[in-house]
């Protein structure tokens, strides 16, 4: 414990030691009932439950009714805290019970408030309103105004766990009206956090920032040792915040604000908290080993405080981790571990919720009918307990989950039911979404008018709630998709720029972590190889290969600017493309793979770029994407020859593919098999997919390449000609992350290396006439 935990403490053990010695049982109790407040507000719900039941015992010994429903009520918020909402609402009863036989109305009140925050819990929202109803009657009843904004704030959760943020609204400000009438600073700030989250269901986090910052502006005015547990709580929701908005630095920073003062009063169940909410923000980044890091921290932290709900929690956040680096098997096992952990503690929500990832999962697996049945049940629950926001996510689901089944007016009917309750709730960002997955299903059907409407619908939403990264993602993207199909290739460029802008306004958030933009920069590469890929459609060879490139090695181009030059520069326009192409050496092969092409991009000794582009047909698998497929041929190739079987990628991105495609193909039943290659015919069929095509352009005996994705893994030395002769029987051969790191290394200060101690060189994979 902390200084300033460890006294209050200290003075309670005392007044319990003097209690004993002079035989005053009544005081003993309080003592006892003190020490497990003190406890609990330190996130030590164990340790209380120990020290609340040693009151109860004596208040029933010494016959203090008063005492004992007082004790029922503590364990009940205690054992609420740690999850198991049905030991809560057995508490909160007694408590009801014996404030109803001993005529205490303001008891009443308070246990009905307990019994609608564990039946909130648990999912069950049409009996947590109902109580909460109860209390707010008692409260006016008795006059009681600071219950009654109590039981407003509580009424304004019930509704937002709901989903229907408009009506937690309603209620928060009511609250708000309330505490600040009769000058409840604690209920005063309360509301304003409410409100804030309330906003930020709505999707508008400009708004949730502002009223977590005036949250904040009151913890730290009030200074006590609950104020600032309950700082943290307004940093840990203003990370939040800012994580909607898709600064994940600013959400980062805030979350260690919130984790620095959980330690800092010993609350272990807000480090756990801040622990989660950290994993999620890494999670959104990319950074997806990062964020399982942290998410083992909340589980550790759940388990030993024993938070059946926190733990719950934390197993469902692994499994979407894990659903994302393409661990499939064990994203399942986890999302199991919380269903099984919400089916013990009757939190229905939750279940609901596990239901739901368990359907994404299958869905990444491409098992859709699995994903449909559990998207349903999901559905089922979501209906049950009225949670409006869930039901929408579930059809949103299903839609999609229909989409990968072919059955597109199946997909548009759902995604058309998921707009219906974000407009009924006012989920801005929601329906944002669901737009853009409408717009999806009719671009598959071919409908490319509906398809560029809808997506106009979700980049107009994001721009309203300021949404770079939906923008970016899901608005000018998608919208550029579009417009290549439609032959739109001016509209195409537009959009894919656009989107690439506001993916590098968001990367310049990142800063100096270089982990988060190479994370980053994987997720969102889709963008550049769209703008690429439309300009060598329109003969603008020297443009693509500029915009190929600005995506390359970005992170690695940033730290050498900053090591070399003491900052990272923006990118300048022609000026630099010229300069980067004038410290190319000649015989440079750019490579750039996509879909069913791999395209070479030659810088020939004094003469223009020249463009040639290889057929995948025949080599890889047409069923699969092509960064999987290809990456299936790459291991095939290692697996012919045999040798490095289990060569790795420094691009870990390719090791989530490879166990992705994996898990793909036994569950599908190989649906997908990997290419068989003849040992004697795979190093020459490489040599004819990237060589062959641009052999006539390579002159001298040097060879640099500048490689794509899988390709990375390619044996170059190796690689033999018609004549089978080996490359590097003719060529020294060099490969090099991008051509910007090239133009960087010759920039170099001459003393930069010596005052360093270090050398940037290429990796020389062969010599000639080895």
């Amino acid at each position: 414990l902390s200084n300033r935990e460890e006294k209050p403490i200290e003075y309670l053990n005392l007044y319990l030691k003097i209690a004993k010695e002079v035989g005053d049982k009544h005081g003993e109790g309080v003592a006892y009932g003190n020490l497990g407040n003190a406890y609990f507000r330190l996130g030590d719900f164990k340790k209380a439950i120990e020290y609340h039941n040693l009151h109860l015992k004596i208040a029933k010994e010494v016959g203090d009714k008063h005492g004992e429903g007082n004790a029922y009520g503590n364990l009940g918020n205690a054992y609420g805290r740690l999850g198991d909402f049905k030991k809560s609402i057995e508490y909160h009863n007694l408590h009801l019970k014996i404030a109803k036989e001993k005529g205490d109305k303001y008891g009443e009140g308070v246990a009905y408030g307990n019994l609608g925050n564990a039946y909130d819990s648990l999912g069950d929202f049409k009996k947590a309103i109902e109580y909460h109803n109860l209390h707010l009657k008692i409260a006016k009843e008795v006059g009681d105004k600071h219950g009654e904004g109590n039981a407003y704030g509580h009424l304004g959760n019930a509704t937002f766990s709901q989903g229907d943020f408009e009506k937690a609204k309603e209620y928060h400000n009511l609250h708000l009206k309330i505490a600040k009438e009769v000058e409840d600073k604690h209920g005063e700030g309360g509301a304003y956090g409410n409100l804030g989250n309330a906003y930020h269901g709505l999707g508008d986090f400009n708004k949730a920032i502002e009223y977590h910052n005036l949250d904040l502006k009151i913890a730290k005015e009030v200074g006590d040792k609950h104020g600032k547990a309950w700082e943290g709580g307004a940093y840990g929701n203003l990370g939040n915040a800012y994580h909607g908005l898709g600064d994940f630095n600013k959400a980062i920073e805030y979350h260690n604000l919130d984790l620095k003062i959980a330690k800092e009063v010993g609350d272990k169940h807000g480090k756990g908290n801040a622990y989660g909410n950290l994993g999620n923000a890494y999670f959104s980044m990319g950074t997806f080993k990062k964020s399982i890091e942290y998410h083992n921290l909340h589980l550790k932290i759940a388990k030993e405080v024993g938070d059946k709900h926190g733990e719950g929690v934390a197993y469902g956040n692994l499994g979407n981790a894990y659903d994302s680096l393409g661990d499939f098997k064990k994203a399942i096992e986890y999302h199991n571990l919380h269903l099984k952990i919400d089916k013990e503690v009757g939190d229905k929500q939750g279940e609901g919720n596990a239901y739901g990832n368990l359907g994404k999962a299958y869905f990444r697996l491409a098992d859709f009918k699995k994903a449909i049945e559990y998207h349903n049940l999901h559905l089922k629950i979501a209906k049950e307990v009225e949670d409006k926001h869930g039901e929408g996510v579930a059809y949103g689901n299903l839609g999609n989950a229909y989409h990968g089944l072919g059955d597109f007016n199946k997909a548009i009917e759902y995604h058309n039911l998921d707009i219906k309750i974000a407009k009924e709730v006012g989920d801005k960002h929601g329906e944002g979404v669901a737009y853009g997955n409408l717009g999806n299903a009719y671009d598959s059907l071919g409908d490319f008018k509906k398809a560029i409407e809808y997506h106009n619908l979700h980049l107009k939403i994001a721009k309203e709630v300021r949404d770079k990264h939906g923008e970016g993602a899901f608005g000018y993207y998608s919208l550029g998709c579009v417009f290549e199909l439609q032959g739109g290739l001016p509209k195409a460029v537009e959009h894919y720029q656009a989107s690439i802008n506001l993916y590098n306004s968001l990367r310049v958030l990142l800063k100096s972590k270089d982990e988060w933009k190479v994370s980053f920069r994987n997720q969102h590469q889709m963008a550049y190889t769209g703008l690429w890929r439309v300009l060598v459609e329109q003969g603008n060879v020297d443009e693509a290969l500029f915009v190929a490139e600005k995506g390359r090695a970005q992170a690695l181009t940033d730290l050498m600017e900053s090591s070399f030059f003491g900052g990272t520069s923006q990118h300048k326009g022609e000026d630099e493309d010229i300069a980067v192409l004038k410290n190319v050496p000649s015989n440079t092969v750019f490579q750039a793979v996509d879909e069913a092409n791999v395209n070479l991009w030659v810088v020939p000794e004094g003469k223009q770029v020249q463009l040639r582009q290889s057929k995948l047909k025949g080599f890889v698998s047409e069923n699969s994407r092509s960064s999987q497929s290809f990456e299936s041929f790459m291991l095939g190739v290692y697996t012919q020859l045999g040798v490095r079987s289990n060569v790795r990628c420094e691009n870990r991105s390719l090791d989530a593919l490879r166990e992705g495609r994996s898990k793909v193909d036994e569950t599908t039943k190989e649906a997908n098999p990997q290419p068989h290659i003849q040992q004697d015919e795979c190093l020459s069929s490489l040599y004819d997919i990237v060589m062959k095509p641009v052999a006539d352009l390579i002159q001298g005996d040097e060879l640099l390449i500048i490689p794509d994705g899988p390709l990375w893994i390619a044996p170059y030395a190796a690689l033999k000609d018609g004549n089978s002769k080996y490359l590097c029987e003719s060529f020294t051969i060099r490969v090099a992350p991008s051509l910007t790191s090239l133009r960087l290394i010759a920039d170099c200060p001459d003393d930069y290396h010596k005052k360093q101690w270090c050398v940037t060189c290429g990796r020389s994979v062969g010599i000639r006439g080895y």
